[in-house]
């Protein structure tokens, strides 16, 4: 009897040292196995923080645009890419963070059996309208890309699909995302949906403006395309402030925006205002520029030289509003949307209203959101500069100038605007490497590891360099 107590009294501690030795060996803070939803969230995270950065070794796309100048180094304003390798920062970040994250998502709930089939519908849309503009800034970025073979993980070395191609399927992608979301079934919870918290009226917004931004990017490609796309998605589109795709930052760490964390934290003091966005600003008495930026050490706004040395006491600084703790980042929002519809008016597609309509819609919705007033946007939209049917220039000077204006502080998207309508003409920095960047050139991992595809990339947009213009740049 002692014998079998003894024994028995081994045996617990053996299971129970079993069951201790098994633990330690599970990582506790890196779990196996991951929800679909904390996949989703982080990738819609990852996107929103990549194009809100404005590290050197990121996002440089502030000084492209003549938005931002630098006080002491000049390289990425200088159009230098290479030196911190920037377009390997951007590749990984929307393919690895963003696209790999979304990817993963989507395979979970597919395969969740017990999943309501209404939520699962809804979740997969949602996933697959961050997919294509996840896409679409690389389309946008580089050219042509990895596509249909990029998310798989047993392919290493992908082919490079034309950017064309991508975008024409990126836009049939949206028209069945939009279908298939229906604001009668829930789709990610509140606390999982960082940009609508759970709304699927306004994912179907966001949808219908995204469609609409990506199909006048290939109007000057293929209008006819462009023009349906357009038309199709003007009534579901975003009309109201209240609609905006935003993603909402934290006023305490690790979930503050990335200019925080930059400027602040990090103590980057020497990104400054750009001559001529500061001067363009003044020049039409804009009611943005005291939020846009504050003042130099004798209370002017004054510019900095992008590519130059600059005096940081002599120029401007970025507003306290631009990169406040919880300053949200605009994914899509009314202003966009409006000056998209203005555009389309001007193209002759079956849009509601007209041109100047849409365009003092556009004016008067950024001024309210950065805190002017109703009497600031009349007042601003009266100076015959300003005003549409007075201001200089074709449509695409006038809607050009003031989106450039408008799009400060989302500068993926300036870029991007900027090659298309080609509105403002900007001063090209002081010891520039190379004319204007239309593209990124591919990341030197790729010339490396998947070279026979490079190659041939790089022949068929024209040549690996930043000069080369994209598909759908046509001026």
């Amino acid at each position: 009897m002692k014998k079998s107590i003894i024994f028995f009294a081994m045996l617990v501690s053996l299971t129970a040292c079993k069951k201790n030795i098994t633990s330690l060996n599970i990582d506790t803070k890196r779990p196996s196995e991951v929800p679909a939803a904390t996949l989703f969230s982080f990738a819609t995270k990852s996107y929103s923080d990549v194009v809100t950065s404005a590290s050197v070794n990121t996002n440089v796309f502030r000084f492209t645009t003549s938005q931002w100048a630098m006080v002491t180094y000049q390289d990425e304003a200088q159009y230098d890419f290479g030196t911190r390798n920037i377009p390997q920062a951007w590749w990984t970040t929307m393919y690895r963070e963003v696209l790999q994250n979304l990817t993963q998502s989507s395979t979970i709930i597919k395969a969740n059996a017990t999943l309501n089939a209404g939520i699962k519908s809804n979740q997969l849309a949602i996933i697959d309208i961050m997919q294509v503009l996840a896409f679409s800034t690389l389309v946008n970025t580089f050219g042509n890309v990895p596509y249909s073979q990029s998310i798989d993980q047993q392919n290493l070395f992908p082919k490079y699909d034309d950017a064309k191609t991508i975008s024409l399927d990126l836009l049939k992608r949206l028209n069945t995302d939009i279908a298939q979301l229906n604001t009668a079934n829930a789709g990610f919870s509140a606390s999982e949906d960082l940009i609508f918290q759970g709304d699927i009226s306004k994912w179907i917004k966001f949808g219908n403006s995204l469609r609409m931004q990506q199909a006048l990017i290939l109007a000057d490609a293929d209008n006819t395309i462009a023009k349906t796309a357009v038309e199709a998605s003007d009534a579901g589109a975003i009309s109201a402030d209240v609609d905006n795709a935003a993603f909402k930052y934290l006023a305490g760490a690790p979930n503050q925006n990335p200019l925080y964390v930059d400027i602040v934290t990090g103590g980057r003091g020497d990104y400054v205002a750009a001559k001529d966005l500061v001067d363009k600003l003044l020049a039409l008495a804009d009611p943005r520029l005291p939020q846009y930026f504050g003042t130099n050490a004798n209370g002017a706004y004054v510019g900095g030289i992008v590519g130059q040395v600059n005096t940081i006491s002599a120029v401007s600084k970025p507003g306290p509003k631009v990169y406040a703790p919880d300053a949200q980042t605009l994914l899509m929002d009314y202003v966009e949307t409006e000056f998209n519809r203005a555009e389309a008016a001007e193209r002759g597609y079956a849009v509601s209203g007209n041109a100047q309509t849409h365009y003092n819609n556009a004016i008067t919705a950024s001024i309210l959101y950065w805190g002017g007033t109703a009497t600031d946007a009349s007042t601003y939209l009266a100076n015959p500069q300003v005003s549409y049917t007075t201001a200089s220039g074709t449509w695409r000077e006038k809607i050009g100038v003031q989106k450039w204006i408008a799009l400060y502080n989302r500068p993926f998207n300036c870029w991007t605007e900027l090659r298309r309508l080609d509105f403002p003409k900007i001063t090209a920095p002081v010891g520039a490497k190379s004319g204007f960047p239309n593209r990124l050139s591919y990341p030197s991992n790729e010339q490396q590891l998947n070279g026979s595809n490079y190659s041939q990339a790089s022949g068929a947009i024209g040549g690996d360099v930043v000069t080369t213009k994209l598909f759908w740049d046509k001026f």
